[in-house]
């Protein structure tokens, strides 16, 4: 799948206009008794068009004479193109969100509060790890819809020949490094950049922390802390084993299609869209891509590591004049049944937001590791804030690079913390 199908993309710059919204109750009755339409905004690339036919099938024939508009946007410039429509007084009634995104437009009153709807929506089936993102402080603002969240893509013969198996522990996954690099030293065991961070974040939850933390009404950071220390520690294991830079992240070069197709990497980390590219990369090149792929292990064998989910959101507008509508839409397009579906379409490329329909993948895929790991998914902080965190010059970026080049965590650590909380509290 391309990549604006399952990067998450985060909120930038949120919302002034939003907050200062009424609920748009203004013109609802007359609103309800003229010609029923509802409008929904889908992201280009998220919504296979025999799905989102299938749904607004059953929508109609539970609501005849309503009509459903979807119209399909783009990735670019939809922050500022969504907070205009959340303050406006026709925006579109059920929109997707990066769920990274969900937070900031819910806090300015941008989203309908779905609290009471919960069980409507059918929200006790919905993957933990990803109705995370939809709740800010106990309230609902959206239904997940779906995920997609990195594994360690490796080539076959590279691992063949060193006599690695795919491991199911950190341990494993150290030992294995150091035989593949035994058995071709002018080979990178595993391309590792220095600034993966989604990549460490999963590392650092393994160790019982995270990125950042509630402190009171505040928020402070959380990379000065042991858990963070030995999260780094063990990244930086790994990544002696590349000649990536240490002070680049992997899309810089784009480690799929600019790293990969070169040869002499054995494995990398990726998401779905990468494998994708690499073997459309390789294939143009006149190679041949023999990937296998498995999640990234563990600290235990009982379960693999924590990983980033990246994915999406459906959110109604608080100003919308069909609510009641878009939440009969809503509970459809969520629900068990047309996510099964959209599993099926998506061909096990996205993870859908309950377990129950999941895509049973092809032994041996990349959808197959991916749904394994995505079991034990989580998301970044979920507050508004968090936008700003990841505003380039990242400092969990600088904190990685700093560690990497010799800075003792500790410092480290602290002088990001102290940017984190700057950020993450505006």
């Amino acid at each position: 799948m391309k990549r604006k199908l399952i990067v998450a993309v985060s909120v930038v710059g949120m919302m002034a206009g939003v907050a200062a919204c009424g609920n748009g109750d203004d013109g609802k009755a007359k609103a309800e008794a003229g010609p029923k339409e509802i409008t929904v905004w889908v992201m280009d690339g998220s919504a296979p068009k025999a799905w989102i036919d299938a749904v607004n099938a059953e929508f109609s024939a539970k609501h005849p004479g309503v009509t459903v508009k979807v119209e399909t946007q783009q990735w670019k410039g939809i922050q500022e193109k969504v907070t205009t429509a959340l303050s406006e007084n026709t925006p579109p009634d059920v929109l997707e969100l990066g769920n990274t995104q969900t937070a900031g437009y819910a806090v300015t009153g941008g989203l309908a509060d779905l609290t009471k709807d919960k069980a409507k929506l059918g929200a006790d089936a919905w993957a933990k790890g990803m109705l995370a993102s939809a709740e800010i402080d106990g309230k609902l603002y959206s239904a997940p819809w779906y995920a997609a969240n990195r594994v360690v893509v490796y080539d076959k013969k590279a691992y063949a020949k060193a006599g690695v198996t795919p491991p199911t522990t950190r341990e494993e996954w150290v030992a294995g490094l150091e035989k593949l690099k035994a058995a071709d030293p002018a080979s990178q065991p595993i391309y590792l950049p220095g600034q993966s961070w989604y990549v460490l974040a999963g590392f650092i939850w393994d160790e019982g922390g995270d990125l950042a933390v509630k402190d009171g009404a505040k928020w402070k950071g959380g990379l000065a802390t042991p858990q963070a220390a030995s999260a780094i520690d063990f990244y930086k294991k790994l990544q002696s084993f590349s000649t990536a830079p240490k002070d680049k992240d992997e899309a810089t070069p784009q480690q799929s299609t600019d790293i990969v197709p070169k040869g002499g990497v054995s494995s990398w980390i990726g998401l779905g869209w990468e494998a994708g590219g690499a073997e459309k990369a390789l294939k143009d090149a006149g190679k041949e891509a023999d990937f296998g792929y498995f999640p990234i292990p563990g600290k235990t064998a009982d379960k693999p590591g924590t990983v980033f989910l990246g994915g999406s959101n459906l959110a109604i507008a608080e100003r919308s004049k069909n609510k009641e509508l878009a939440k009969e839409w809503l509970a459809l397009a969520a629900g068990k049944d047309q996510m099964t579906k959209y599993a099926a379409e998506t061909k096990g490329a996205l993870l859908p937001n309950q377990v129950g329909a999941n895509f049973a993948p092809p032994a041996g895929s990349f959808a197959e590791a991916m749904a394994k790991a995505g079991a034990n998914g989580k998301i970044t902080p979920v507050t508004a804030g968090w936008a700003n965190v990841e505003t380039e010059p990242n400092p969990i970026k600088d904190f990685m690079t700093k560690v990497l080049n010799g800075t003792d965590p500790a410092k480290a650590g602290a002088d990001a913390d102290a940017e984190i909380a700057k950020r993450i509290n505006q």
